[in-house]
């Protein structure tokens, strides 16, 4: 069976704090950890009342220095608001403090509204249509020095950072397959493109110095609880996000509602019906099933496990439940 990851948006849920969204992000990657998942990443999001995790490179140091074996890392750092050598000077910092461990996926999009885009970017007109360029520079930053070399990432330069591309178009799966890197595709909210990404990717592939073969990892929503009718409880709360988000009131994370597809607009449902089609809401059994019939409908290499849940020791066990049925396909397999 594939590897499983774990992305984390560091949700603040509804009355609570940012302090304790973050302590609970370093008690699940310690659980992560201990389970077995490969990774942990988190995402950078800004003017957002209900994600904690915008200072990601900050939150990335919190969670790496509080943990030991797991790769801690970004997906992404959207790369449109910052400079190519501040990231690399952050994350060859994280690597010189956590040595092998770093991950840097790398996001197009501004990871916010555009008025908050204008305030965070150095050009707002020029960001987005520089990012392959900016890529390719940033990572030159991680190469050795050459001698006489005038500008230099330091920490950074011969750190060994594993960069990604992440995307949700297929414009990230051509730069991903040009450049020979490893690349990422966020099906967890905008799946629509998936397959087609996916194919893309893999037909276009060039082998590089840092990936020998193409390597795709997806993102899925699993909220896993010991019965169906608990885990569809538990999935309200992303429903409730994504419907406030869409509807131009984004907020914290709301406490699951009973039923609450029921009450929504035909529009409503199916907007949800297509942002989340790539999520398994179940029994262990039933996940057990979403999983395998995922990762045999798509062929990933690894998937990228997310769960937007609002009652924290729910959360810690949906990722139990799903260690546990990956466990068992795994010694199946």
């Amino acid at each position: 069976m594939i590897p499983l990851s774990v992305l984390d948006l560091s949700p603040i849920t509804e009355g609570s704090t940012a302090s304790q969204s973050l302590a609970n992000t370093l008690d699940l990657a310690r659980h992560a950890e201990r389970l077995g998942y490969r990774r942990y990443w988190l995402a950078e999001h800004h003017n957002m009342a209900g994600i904690a995790s915008a200072a990601t490179s900050v939150v990335i140091a919190h969670v790496a220095a509080g943990t030991s074996t797991i790769r801690v890392g970004a997906g992404g750092i959207m790369l449109p608001n910052h400079a190519p050598l501040v990231i690399a000077e952050q994350f060859g910092t994280l690597a010189a403090l956590h040595p092998g461990r770093i991950d840097l996926g790398l996001g197009r999009a501004p990871g916010t509204d555009m008025l908050t885009a204008r305030a965070l970017r150095r050009n707002l007109e020029a960001g987005v249509d520089s990012f392959p360029q900016d890529v390719v520079e940033l990572m030159n930053y991680f190469a050795p020095a050459e001698p006489g070399q005038r500008l230099r990432a330091v920490p950074g330069e011969g750190q060994n950072v594993p960069v990604w591309v992440l995307g949700s178009s297929l414009y990230g799966a051509q730069l991903a397959a040009i450049l020979g890197l490893p690349y990422a595709f966020a099906s967890h909210f905008a799946p629509a493109e998936m397959e087609h990404a996916i194919a893309l990717y893999r037909e276009r592939f060039q082998p590089s110095e840092r990936l020998d073969k193409p390597y795709v990892m997806l993102g899925l929503n699993v909220f896993a609880a010991e019965s169906d009718a608990e885990a569809k409880l538990l999935f309200s709360s992303l429903q409730q996000a994504f419907v406030n988000l869409r509807s131009g009131r984004p907020g914290q994370l709301p406490a699951p509602v009973e039923n609450y597809e029921d009450g929504l607009e035909p529009s409503a449902r199916a907007m949800l019906g297509q942002a989340l089609s790539c999520a398994v809401v179940g029994s262990p059994q039933t996940v057990r099933q979403g999983l395998e019939a995922f990762v045999e409908r798509t062929g990933a290499d690894e998937l990228m496990v997310t769960a937007q849940i609002f009652d924290h020791a729910a959360r810690v066990r949906s990722f139990e439940i799903l260690a546990d049925m990956h466990r068992e396909l795994s010694q199946a397999a």
